[in-house]
């Protein structure tokens, strides 16, 4: 069969990674085009367009960008139509993806098509829900989003999170502080100054900044011989550096989630533009923002949002990190178990190739 993956950023692409991997072994005849990235590359997908250009983050972005989206868009229904594509995965990337859901169930009621990692209208709202409903199958990677579409008289499947056949736990931890700033222009450029001015305030810590690569040092300028404490990092795995951390100062996102499967505590931070922040408060509700928290409904990961996400507050919340650092680790191991499953990822991916049947999944 002929399979198109839609993903929009890293996330998106690691996942949808994980997928191909599963839906390969179980299709030997499948062919897979994307838009994706360098997960997707690794797997041998015909990438038609790469997610770099796509890696818009806030709402002003977005709207700067729409004419650049929409012919993306289009291009992309074009693409899907004219290949005789016969199912489509659609990967978190929801407002590009909603789109794209509507329209090509418009032009063809009979595509297959697959939301897996829908967007999270439990933050926004529900007004996204008749949407995600044109799918043919809701597939969710958190317990409690089975229980919100059924409220919704949805469908939602889940077998638990992809993550835990991916990231098992560190089995040291080290002395180093792990910096995560991000992987897009907008969340380096805001969080890196104010991971700097912690790093140049705690000369007795040793800071490591992983970069996505290379050139993103190039967004932020600043002379390397002035932070003798820091060492920059670009080729080492995740898990590599947590080995060699404490904890980490991290961009809110998927990242948390990782570090949390890995066993590794930190703190999270975010930092948006004031027009972004004032639609965020109008549309949503919500007591946490990083999925650990979300799945405990409880603070184990600290969140610094907007103006609490200055280098003072970071520091005085790393004492308090410090000091409570053995209870943060048995909390993160709950975390662990309420997103465990088996066969995780292979059930995702028959899912996607046969459909929503019972039998598939056992």
């Amino acid at each position: 069969m002929k399979y198109f993956i839609s993903t929009g950023e890293l996330s998106g692409d690691l996942h949808a990674s994980y997928i191909v991997e599963k839906i390969k072994k179980l299709d030997k005849n499948a062919n897979i085009y994307a838009i994706g990235g360098k997960n997707l590359v690794k797997q041998n997908v015909e990438i038609v367009r790469d997610i770099e250009s796509l890696a818009i983050m806030g709402f002003v972005e977005v709207i700067k960008q729409f004419s650049f989206l929409k012919k993306v868009l289009n291009e992309t229904v074009d693409f899907i139509l004219n290949n005789q594509i016969d199912r489509v995965v659609l990967v978190d990337y929801g407002g590009f993806n909603l789109k794209l859901l509507e329209i090509l169930k418009e032009k063809k009621p009979t595509l297959k098509i697959s939301y897996y990692i829908p967007p999270k209208v439990w933050i926004w709202g529900k007004k996204r829900v008749n949407k995600i409903a044109l799918a043919d199958e809701i597939l969710v990677i958190f317990p409690w989003e089975v229980e919100f579409y059924q409220k919704e008289q949805m469908k939602a499947l889940y077998f638990g999170n992809p993550f835990m056949e991916k990231y098992k736990p560190i089995e040291k931890i080290g002395e180093n502080i792990l910096l995560l700033p991000g992987s897009r222009k907008q969340e380096v450029v805001s969080l890196l100054p104010i991971m700097l001015e912690v790093v140049k305030e705690k000369t007795n810590e040793t800071f490591i900044l992983k970069l996505a690569k290379e050139s993103d040092i190039e967004w932020v300028k600043f002379d390397e011989n002035d932070y003798p404490n820091l060492k920059i990092e670009t080729g080492k795995s995740l898990k590599e550096l947590c080995e060699n951390s404490k904890y980490a100062l991290a961009a809110s996102g998927t990242v948390i989630l990782e570090l949390a499967l890995l066993g590794l505590p930190g703190i999270v931070l975010y930092k948006t533009s004031i027009i972004n922040e004032i639609i965020v408060r109008l549309f949503i509700d919500l007591t946490f923002v990083s999925l650990p928290n979300l799945t405990l409904n409880r603070e184990v990961y600290k969140e610094l949002l907007q103006g609490e996400c200055r280098a003072d507050f970071v520091i005085y919340e790393m004492k308090k990190l410090e000091n409570n650092y053995n209870q943060i680790l048995s909390d993160i191991e709950l975390i662990r178990s309420r997103l465990g499953g088996e066969n995780i990822i292979e059930n995702y991916a028959k899912i996607i190739i046969k459909g929503d049947n019972n039998e598939l999944v056992k």
